[in-house]
């Protein structure tokens, strides 16, 4: 049975609307399915992990929000995710293009093999292209919608990262910004959210280091830790 997460309703700031999240099973993703959920959204979760998914739409509570299995490498995924939330309920209001993944981080560029930079570009950036094309296809005949990838510190900066995580994550800041540019005309709002670190399975494995580093890592500002709710 799904607790009532709902905030009063002068609260909730996404009353009404219809948000789809990649990556939406876990980690940020379920974090930002929780907020949205919390203001009012009906949220349609999307992941390659079938059972953490479906948990999460029965802890939400499956009035407010549905699991769609998807693979966001494979664009007929994408296309029926889409699909399904136009057929369900209508309208596409706010895209969220959460799903990521990572590689064994190999700092020597000639360490790193093309099987494993193809991988990750399929899902941080290709994904991302796809999920922004099926967005702006049911969007732009609304004349309205949110289209937000999540970037990382890994957008802005190098050094930190693998070569194929830090260029995806650089990549999807393009695509950010050239999908504004081409659907502004349609009151189409494209961002991409790049924050900080925060501790999460995928950032955790992609910096391996000890407690005292990691502490220093995550907490850039003086005693605050940013979470995953942070993000969301």
């Amino acid at each position: 049975m799904a607790a009532n997460l709902l905030l009063p309703i002068n609260a909730r700031r996404l009353e009404g609307t219809v948000a789809l999240i990649t990556g939406g099973a876990t980690s940020i993703g379920a974090s930002i399915a929780r907020t949205f959920c919390k203001h009012g959204a009906k949220v349609i979760i999307v992941d390659i992990q079938d059972d953490l998914g479906q948990s999460l739409s029965k802890e939400l509570g499956t009035d407010k929000a549905i699991f769609v299995h998807c693979d966001v490498t494979i664009e007929s995924d994408i296309e029926n995710a889409v699909d399904t939330v136009i057929s369900i309920f209508g309208k596409l209001d706010i895209m969220v293009n959460n799903a990521a993944t990572g590689d064994p981080h190999k700092p020597s560029i000639v360490d790193n093999n093309v099987a494993d930079f193809e991988r990750v570009v399929k899902v941080n950036l290709i994904g991302v292209f796809i999920g922004t094309k099926h967005a702006a296809r049911v969007m732009i005949p609304a004349r309205q919608g949110s289209i937000i990838t999540i970037g990382s510190v890994c957008s802005s900066v190098g050094g930190v990262a693998s070569h194929v995580y830090t260029s995806t994550k650089h990549g999807v800041v393009g695509l950010a910004k050239n999908a504004a540019a081409e659907l502004g005309q349609f009151r189409i709002r494209v961002n991409c959210l790049s924050c900080y670190f925060i501790e999460t399975p995928l950032s955790m494995n992609l910096l391996k280091m000890n407690e005292d580093a990691k502490s220093g890592v995550y907490s850039n500002l003086k005693g605050v830790k940013l979470t995953e709710e942070d993000v969301a």
